[in-house]
């Protein structure tokens, strides 16, 4: 009965899914806005290396990204369990849109320093602190609760059929617009995003005034019926009307007790969850471990390969392609296996893989080991997520997930500068080993952890 249950719960059911108006207008938001990310990471890497013949300077630009990652998240994670969501990711994306804009018409118009674009990248560091949190709690609210795993391995596909098509062009883009143009693309695709989540839904919906399912929401008008009048549950300022404002004043009566309170909470509740705790640290390890490895993979491209920006594009563009195949085969996977089985052994291979990785002896040869990495990170984190989202309350995602991008982003700070500097000063392999040691950590922490009976629920 409970493997049926089991197969149950992680049945994907694309049409269940996609019959939901507001899943469909976020999968097309998150697809949009990493194809116009995936065109800024790749351009501004390669953009840095040329001008600099440096990994050093490259992993500079990754670090800044990711710093803001240390202070941010504390404040992201209450902000999330808050405000309305979506009307946080219209700003976000508005936002994000204009910093990209304005670095780009600096560039067109004559600035060559890479202060620009080191200054952008800090800022987007800070958009993308809020971000990731933002979308992964919304991906609990639209998401019908026995389809959490289609609805993670679906916002998978949409980051990586982004970032696949932006791989796939980057370097055709980069060699006729250059970096300034790659820029203005990047911010056409935020605004194109932010009409996205304006269509998700109507009104406005603070975490706490939340119905009890996502599949409350009338699929044809996205419209979520207003729930009974309840007492909040922290302490601090009552939830938002229909009407109310967009974000909490600054000024608002309580606030500070409030925010004070809510984020005690969360260290109370996270302390006392040792498997969200497990799965929260494997989740960050694969984070930073793809985020820090752009260091080392651009180098391996242009300087053991010799395959220049279009190769570099030909392996960001596989590791793409792998990790749509493996979101649309988790589903399939977790039927017929069980998912801690499948996380250790997408772990495993991810750590080998890394160790062996710089030895490539060709192209073609590193393209399909890219590929393999992709599937493997993809079978991994839409395990994690859903086993998250499964245990951690609505009211509490934020915070939760804001509590594993610091832990996420202290890793990243910490492995792209190690890795940058032992690409330049000592030698590839041992970075790259460096990078096997990371992935080899959250086996252990998934090894060690089995999961509750309640970490993949059976549906009623």
């Amino acid at each position: 009965m409970k493997a049926r249950g089991l197969a149950a719960q992680h049945a994907a059911d694309w049409t269940t899914l996609f019959s939901q108006r507001g899943f469909r207008y976020l999968f097309a938001a998150i697809f949009i806005s990493l194809f116009g990310s995936g065109l800024n990471f790749a351009g501004v890497t390669w953009y840095i290396l040329e001008r600099t013949d440096s990994t050093v300077a490259v992993s500079l630009a990754t670090i800044l990204t990711t710093l803001p990652g240390l202070v941010v998240p504390p404040f992201a994670g209450v902000l999330i369990d808050r405000v309305d969501r979506r009307h946080l990711g219209i700003v976000l994306d508005l936002a994000r849109g204009m910093i990209v804009f304005g670095t780009g018409a600096l560039i067109y118009f004559g600035e060559t320093g890479l202060w620009v674009v080191y200054a952008m990248n800090f800022l987007l560091g800070v958009g993308f602190s809020f971000y990731w949190s933002t979308a992964n709690a919304l991906v609990q609210e639209v998401a019908p609760p026995r389809q959490l795993v289609a609805g993670n391995a679906a916002v998978l596909v949409a980051v990586q059929t982004g970032m696949l098509t932006a791989g796939a062009v980057v370097g055709f883009f980069y060699e006729r617009a250059g970096i300034a143009g790659i820029l203005a693309i990047d911010a056409a695709t935020y605004l194109a995003a932010t009409l996205a989540l304006f269509r998700m839904r109507r009104g406005h919906l603070p975490p706490r005034a939340r119905p009890a399912s996502p599949a409350l929401a009338t699929p044809a008008t996205g419209r979520v019926p207003a729930p009974p009048a309840a007492p909040p549950a922290l302490e601090g300022p009552p939830p938002a009307s229909e009407t109310g404002p967009l974000l909490v004043p600054v000024g608002a009566p309580g606030l500070v007790s409030g925010f004070v309170a809510e984020l005690r909470e969360g260290f109370r509740y996270l302390r006392g969850e040792h498997h969200v705790l497990a799965m929260g640290l494997v989740y960050s390890s694969m984070m930073a471990g793809v985020i820090s490895s752009s260091v080392l993979i651009v180098a391996l491209a242009r300087d053991v390969l010799g395959a220049g920006p279009r190769g570099y594009g030909y392996m960001e563009g596989a590791w793409a392609l792998g990790a749509i195949t493996g979101g649309f085969a988790t589903g399939i996977l977790t039927q017929r296996a069980e998912p801690r089985r499948i996380l250790l052994a997408s772990l495993a291979t991810l750590a080998a893989g890394h160790v062996l990785f710089p030895y490539a002896p060709h192209l073609a040869v590193a393209v399909g080991m890219n590929a393999a990495f992709g599937i493997c990170r993809a079978l991994a984190g839409v395990v994690t997520q859903s086993s998250i989202m499964s245990i951690v309350p609505r009211g509490l995602m934020g915070r939760t997930q804001a509590a594993f991008s610091f832990l996420s982003t202290l890793l990243q700070v910490m492995m792209s500068f190690s890795l940058g500097w032992l690409a330049e000063w000592v030698n590839l392999p041992v970075a790259f080993g460096v990078l096997g040691a990371l992935y080899a950590g959250a086996f252990v922490a998934a090894f060690r952890y089995r999961p509750a009976a309640r970490a993949l629920p059976i549906p009623s």
